[in-house]
């Protein structure tokens, strides 16, 4: 014991020579190497603090909501089932959470679809090596890239007839290859690429892969409906309480393939209420992150009925009514009309897409 107290002494008596050195080194003048790093800065005012002191309550909100969330997800999971819809260039992922079970990853689209979205990408990529570099002869920086990926078109004509897919879509695969082989070929004979030539080979190619635009399409909405029609069957009753949701980029908000085959078995009634279409900025995302903006959503609704008596105000963006009524009126006191969409009820259940009508072509089949 007497040996600890004497050390706790020299301890203290250490601590406190060091700080006298410290406070003589302050004192000191510093060397011009600290310069740029030391001073004594003027000390905030009292509004910087009280300012500071209120944003960092938004700062530590986002912590209390992670900490809640688990909760929140815990309790969803426990009494909803819930599916997630998640894009992939295999034609999508579907995976099921029952309560109380481990989550169920559906089968796969079958292999069919990716073929026929390869054959019709391979097409979109030619066009994007030579679009750049239309009716510029003196310039050859294409034709490289061109030449390997001739290579590997002609790896893919040679193998073709075993490819996975229907017999009867054989000749049409075939053919996209071939046009596909026979345009970069003169291209790399010629040394150039004209406008032309361009427009002449995607005018060829364009009834090609209509036809395996519709085949990939058909087959991924019929693999996921019956995926589905199994799915519901097994809930039974329980699937009327069920959550879904599906994510999507902005080219792909509109007819949404997996949100659209969900809403045939949810109905219009769960729109934007326990079928949601989540907006993201990359094709992909993943399960979990997918699984928090779902409980976010839910979670925050009940915020919204607490404070404000309105269950799917928290949907929106929460100033928006407010941003609306200054927007109009700043828009009046500048002479002019404001330039904003009708309002529409909070629980409206409208698709999450563009569905007012108007004058133009809406599809392929319009388009041709």
């Amino acid at each position: 014991m007497k040996l600890r107290s004497v050390r706790l002494v020299c301890a203290a008596l250490f601590a406190a020579s060091s700080v006298g050195v410290f406070a003589s080194a302050q004192a000191a003048d510093v060397p011009d190497f600290l310069k740029a790093i030391s001073g004594n800065p003027p000390p905030p005012s009292a509004t910087d603090i009280a300012t500071r002191n209120v944003l960092q309550l938004n700062v530590s909100m986002f912590s209390l909501y992670e900490s809640a969330g688990q909760t929140f997800r815990k309790n969803i999971l426990a009494n909803h089932p819930l599916i997630l819809a998640l894009f992939s260039g295999a034609g999508g992922r579907m995976i099921l959470y029952k309560p109380g079970q481990a989550p169920i990853d559906a089968p796969s689209v079958p292999k069919a679809y990716q073929v026929m979205k390869s054959l019709g990408h391979s097409t979109m990529a030619i066009s994007e090596v030579v679009m750049p570099y239309l009716d510029k002869p003196a310039d050859k920086s294409w034709m490289a890239p061109m030449r390997a990926y001739l290579a590997e078109m002609k790896s893919a004509l040679e193998t073709i007839d075993a490819a996975e897919m229907p017999a009867e879509w054989r000749p049409n695969s075939r053919s996209i290859l071939e046009n596909n082989i026979a345009f970069m070929e003169d291209c790399l004979t010629k040394g150039v690429i004209s406008l032309d030539t361009l427009q002449a080979f995607a005018k060829k190619q364009g009834p090609f892969l209509m036809k395996a635009i519709n085949w990939a399409a058909s087959t991924q909405v019929k693999h996921w409906m019956g995926v589905l029609d199994g799915w519901k069957k097994d809930l039974g009753p329980d699937f009327d309480k069920a959550y879904a949701a599906s994510n999507t980029i902005y080219v792909a908000r509109q007819n949404n393939v997996l949100y659209s085959v969900l809403a045939q078995y949810f109905g219009p009634e769960a729109i934007n209420d326990r079928l949601i279409l989540l907006e993201t900025i990359s094709f992909t995302t993943t399960p979990e992150d997918m699984l928090q903006a779902m409980v976010r959503i839910i979670s925050d609704r009940s915020v919204g009925s607490l404070f404000f008596n309105q269950y799917h105000l928290m949907d929106y963006e929460l100033m928006g009514g407010d941003a609306r009524k200054t927007i109009i009126s700043e828009m009046k006191a500048r002479g002019k009309d404001a330039f904003l969409p009708p309002l529409v009820p909070f629980g409206s259940k409208q698709w999450p897409s563009l569905v007012t009508p108007g004058t133009g072509a809406s599809s392929l089949d319009d388009v041709h």
